[in-house]
Protein backbone atom coordinates (compact mmCIF):
# COMPACT_ATOMS: atom_id res chain seq x y z
CA UNK A 1 0.00 0.00 0.00
CA UNK A 2 1.29 3.44 -1.25
CA UNK A 3 0.88 6.43 1.51
CA UNK A 4 0.43 10.14 0.39
CA UNK A 5 0.45 13.13 2.27
CA UNK A 6 -0.89 16.30 0.02
CA UNK A 7 -0.36 19.21 1.62
CA UNK A 8 -3.50 22.09 1.00
CA UNK A 9 -5.89 19.09 0.24
CA UNK A 10 -9.02 20.33 1.63
CA UNK A 11 -10.07 21.98 -1.53
CA UNK A 12 -8.93 22.40 -5.48
CA UNK A 13 -6.08 21.07 -7.13
CA UNK A 14 -4.91 19.11 -3.74
CA UNK A 15 -8.91 17.75 -3.26
CA UNK A 16 -9.33 16.25 -6.60
CA UNK A 17 -5.65 14.99 -6.45
CA UNK A 18 -6.25 13.24 -3.37
CA UNK A 19 -9.66 12.08 -4.96
CA UNK A 20 -7.75 10.61 -7.57
CA UNK A 21 -4.91 8.44 -5.40
CA UNK A 22 -7.71 7.49 -3.14
CA UNK A 23 -9.24 5.84 -5.93
CA UNK A 24 -5.97 4.22 -7.05
CA UNK A 25 -5.47 2.86 -3.80
CA UNK A 26 -3.31 5.07 -1.94
CA UNK A 27 -3.51 5.87 1.67
CA UNK A 28 -4.21 9.17 1.57
CA UNK A 29 -3.64 12.03 3.90
CA UNK A 30 -5.12 14.94 3.76
CA UNK A 31 -3.11 17.82 4.64
CA UNK A 32 -5.12 21.33 6.28
CA UNK A 33 -4.04 23.80 8.06
CA UNK A 34 -7.72 23.82 9.30
CA UNK A 35 -8.00 20.95 10.97
CA UNK A 36 -11.74 21.21 10.78
CA UNK A 37 -11.60 21.51 6.91
CA UNK A 38 -9.22 18.35 7.10
CA UNK A 39 -11.57 16.46 8.42
CA UNK A 40 -14.42 17.36 6.76
CA UNK A 41 -12.30 16.99 3.21
CA UNK A 42 -11.40 13.65 4.58
CA UNK A 43 -14.67 12.13 5.15
CA UNK A 44 -15.68 12.67 1.94
CA UNK A 45 -12.93 11.23 0.53
CA UNK A 46 -12.55 7.82 2.12
CA UNK A 47 -9.06 9.91 3.58
CA UNK A 48 -7.07 10.50 6.31
CA UNK A 49 -6.98 14.03 7.26
CA UNK A 50 -3.97 15.89 9.78
CA UNK A 51 -3.51 18.98 10.33
CA UNK A 52 -0.76 21.06 8.60
CA UNK A 53 0.18 24.86 8.46
CA UNK A 54 3.37 24.62 6.36
CA UNK A 55 4.54 27.90 8.07
CA UNK A 56 4.51 26.52 11.28
CA UNK A 57 8.02 23.79 12.68
CA UNK A 58 5.72 22.76 15.59
CA UNK A 59 2.77 21.80 13.20
CA UNK A 60 4.78 20.34 10.76
CA UNK A 61 6.57 17.86 13.38
CA UNK A 62 3.30 16.92 14.84
CA UNK A 63 2.19 15.80 11.50
CA UNK A 64 5.35 13.64 10.99
CA UNK A 65 4.98 12.30 14.30
CA UNK A 66 1.31 11.17 12.93
CA UNK A 67 2.00 9.92 10.01
CA UNK A 68 5.14 7.74 11.74
CA UNK A 69 2.88 6.35 13.83
CA UNK A 70 0.57 5.19 11.53
CA UNK A 71 3.31 3.55 9.30
CA UNK A 72 5.62 6.23 7.46
CA UNK A 73 5.20 7.62 4.12
CA UNK A 74 6.00 7.21 0.61
CA UNK A 75 4.83 10.03 -1.49
CA UNK A 76 5.35 14.37 -0.63
CA UNK A 77 2.87 16.27 -2.29
CA UNK A 78 3.77 20.09 -1.93
CA UNK A 79 0.77 21.53 -2.73
CA UNK A 80 -0.33 24.45 -0.77
CA UNK A 81 0.53 27.77 -1.42
CA UNK A 82 -1.25 31.32 -2.08
CA UNK A 83 -1.57 33.39 -5.25
CA UNK A 84 -0.14 36.97 -6.17
CA UNK A 85 -0.87 39.95 -4.65
CA UNK A 86 -3.73 41.70 -6.12
CA UNK A 87 -4.67 45.39 -5.52
CA UNK A 88 -8.28 46.36 -4.47
CA UNK A 89 -10.04 45.93 -8.29
CA UNK A 90 -8.24 42.68 -8.47
CA UNK A 91 -5.41 43.65 -10.71
CA UNK A 92 -2.49 41.96 -10.29
CA UNK A 93 0.35 43.82 -8.59
CA UNK A 94 3.91 43.85 -10.91
CA UNK A 95 7.34 45.32 -10.49
CA UNK A 96 5.76 48.95 -9.24
CA UNK A 97 4.36 48.50 -6.64
CA UNK A 98 5.64 44.98 -5.14
CA UNK A 99 7.20 45.24 -1.80
CA UNK A 100 9.78 43.16 0.20
CA UNK A 101 7.32 41.86 2.67
CA UNK A 102 4.86 41.05 -0.16
CA UNK A 103 7.63 38.92 -1.65
CA UNK A 104 8.47 37.55 2.34
CA UNK A 105 4.75 36.30 2.57
CA UNK A 106 4.64 34.58 -0.60
CA UNK A 107 7.78 33.32 -0.14
CA UNK A 108 6.95 32.12 3.24
CA UNK A 109 4.14 29.76 2.16
CA UNK A 110 5.12 28.92 -1.06
CA UNK A 111 9.22 28.28 -1.01
CA UNK A 112 9.79 27.93 2.63
CA UNK A 113 7.12 26.17 3.41
CA UNK A 114 7.73 23.73 0.74
CA UNK A 115 11.30 23.16 2.23
CA UNK A 116 10.08 23.03 6.13
CA UNK A 117 8.05 20.07 5.05
CA UNK A 118 9.92 18.53 2.94
CA UNK A 119 13.05 18.29 4.97
CA UNK A 120 10.73 17.29 7.90
CA UNK A 121 9.46 14.21 6.00
CA UNK A 122 12.66 13.08 4.78
CA UNK A 123 13.56 10.70 6.96
CA UNK A 124 9.89 8.89 5.83
CA UNK A 125 10.71 9.38 2.60
CA UNK A 126 14.32 7.48 3.17
CA UNK A 127 12.82 4.47 4.42
CA UNK A 128 9.78 3.86 1.43
CA UNK A 129 11.25 1.39 -1.12
CA UNK A 130 9.74 3.47 -3.68
CA UNK A 131 10.08 7.52 -2.56
CA UNK A 132 8.26 10.34 -4.67
CA UNK A 133 8.10 13.94 -4.28
CA UNK A 134 5.94 16.06 -6.39
CA UNK A 135 6.17 19.73 -6.24
CA UNK A 136 2.96 21.83 -7.76
CA UNK A 137 4.90 24.88 -9.42
CA UNK A 138 3.89 26.89 -12.51
CA UNK A 139 4.07 27.86 -16.17
CA UNK A 140 4.81 30.62 -14.65
CA UNK A 141 8.21 29.81 -12.87
CA UNK A 142 9.51 29.34 -16.37
CA UNK A 143 12.41 31.85 -17.05
CA UNK A 144 12.05 31.26 -20.92
CA UNK A 145 8.30 31.42 -20.99
CA UNK A 146 8.05 34.11 -19.34
CA UNK A 147 10.65 36.20 -21.25
CA UNK A 148 9.52 34.89 -24.62
CA UNK A 149 7.35 37.63 -26.43
CA UNK A 150 5.20 34.96 -28.27
CA UNK A 151 4.24 32.76 -24.87
CA UNK A 152 1.09 33.74 -23.05
CA UNK A 153 3.59 33.75 -19.75
CA UNK A 154 5.07 36.53 -21.04
CA UNK A 155 2.07 39.51 -20.51
CA UNK A 156 1.61 38.19 -16.91
CA UNK A 157 2.88 41.42 -15.00
CA UNK A 158 3.07 39.52 -11.30
CA UNK A 159 6.63 39.38 -9.59
CA UNK A 160 6.17 37.61 -6.28
CA UNK A 161 3.90 34.54 -7.12
CA UNK A 162 6.51 33.08 -10.24
CA UNK A 163 9.46 34.03 -8.44
CA UNK A 164 8.52 31.62 -5.92
CA UNK A 165 7.97 29.34 -8.14
CA UNK A 166 10.93 29.23 -9.68
CA UNK A 167 12.62 28.80 -6.63
CA UNK A 168 10.70 26.11 -6.05
CA UNK A 169 11.97 24.31 -9.85
CA UNK A 170 15.80 25.21 -8.08
CA UNK A 171 14.60 23.16 -4.97
CA UNK A 172 13.08 20.01 -7.23
CA UNK A 173 16.65 19.84 -9.18
CA UNK A 174 19.19 20.41 -6.37
CA UNK A 175 16.88 18.04 -4.27
CA UNK A 176 16.84 15.31 -7.31
CA UNK A 177 20.66 15.32 -7.51
CA UNK A 178 21.32 14.99 -3.83
CA UNK A 179 18.72 12.29 -3.39
CA UNK A 180 18.66 9.71 -6.46
CA UNK A 181 16.85 7.36 -5.06
CA UNK A 182 13.94 9.57 -4.71
CA UNK A 183 11.54 10.98 -7.71
CA UNK A 184 11.53 14.45 -7.07
CA UNK A 185 9.73 16.31 -9.93
CA UNK A 186 7.83 19.78 -10.31
CA UNK A 187 4.57 19.96 -12.23
CA UNK A 188 2.92 22.44 -14.08
CA UNK A 189 -1.20 21.85 -13.59
CA UNK A 190 -1.92 24.81 -15.89
CA UNK A 191 -4.92 27.59 -15.19
CA UNK A 192 -7.07 25.39 -13.37
CA UNK A 193 -10.31 27.41 -11.58
CA UNK A 194 -9.58 27.21 -8.15
CA UNK A 195 -10.19 29.39 -5.46
CA UNK A 196 -6.33 30.78 -5.82
CA UNK A 197 -7.42 32.62 -8.66
CA UNK A 198 -10.96 33.74 -7.74
CA UNK A 199 -12.08 30.52 -9.67
CA UNK A 200 -10.84 32.67 -13.10
CA UNK A 201 -9.09 29.68 -14.62
CA UNK A 202 -9.66 28.13 -18.08
CA UNK A 203 -9.63 24.50 -17.12
CA UNK A 204 -11.26 22.27 -14.29
CA UNK A 205 -9.45 20.62 -11.52
CA UNK A 206 -9.88 17.24 -13.39
CA UNK A 207 -7.78 18.33 -15.72
CA UNK A 208 -5.04 20.53 -13.41
CA UNK A 209 -4.61 17.35 -10.84
CA UNK A 210 -3.91 15.20 -13.91
CA UNK A 211 -0.10 15.98 -14.04
CA UNK A 212 -0.22 16.04 -10.12
CA UNK A 213 -1.27 12.30 -9.96
CA UNK A 214 0.93 11.14 -12.95
CA UNK A 215 3.82 11.67 -10.79
CA UNK A 216 2.48 10.81 -7.54
CA UNK A 217 2.61 7.11 -9.43
CA UNK A 218 6.18 7.39 -11.74
CA UNK A 219 8.05 4.41 -11.14
CA UNK A 220 11.34 4.05 -9.41
CA UNK A 221 13.11 3.80 -12.86
CA UNK A 222 10.81 7.27 -14.02
CA UNK A 223 12.06 10.88 -14.30
CA UNK A 224 13.70 12.70 -11.56
CA UNK A 225 14.60 16.53 -11.73
CA UNK A 226 12.03 17.54 -14.21
CA UNK A 227 9.97 19.99 -14.69
CA UNK A 228 6.49 18.72 -16.77
CA UNK A 229 2.83 19.62 -17.42
CA UNK A 230 0.54 17.09 -19.11
CA UNK A 231 1.99 17.77 -22.58
CA UNK A 232 5.55 17.00 -21.48
CA UNK A 233 8.38 18.53 -20.27
CA UNK A 234 8.67 22.37 -20.06
CA UNK A 235 11.68 24.99 -20.22
CA UNK A 236 13.31 25.86 -17.23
Amino acid sequence: MTTTLITGANKGLGFETARRLVAAGHTVYVGSRNAQRGKEAAEQLGARTVQLDTTDDASVAAAVRAIEADGGLDVLINNAGIAEWRNEDSTVIGAADLTAEMMRQTFETNVFGTVRVTHAFLPLLQRSTAPVVVNVSSGLASLSKVSTPDDHAYAYPGVAYPASKTAVNMLTVQYAKAFPAMRINAVEPGFTKTDLNGNSGTQTVEQGAEIIVRMAQVSPDGPTGSFVDAEGTLPW
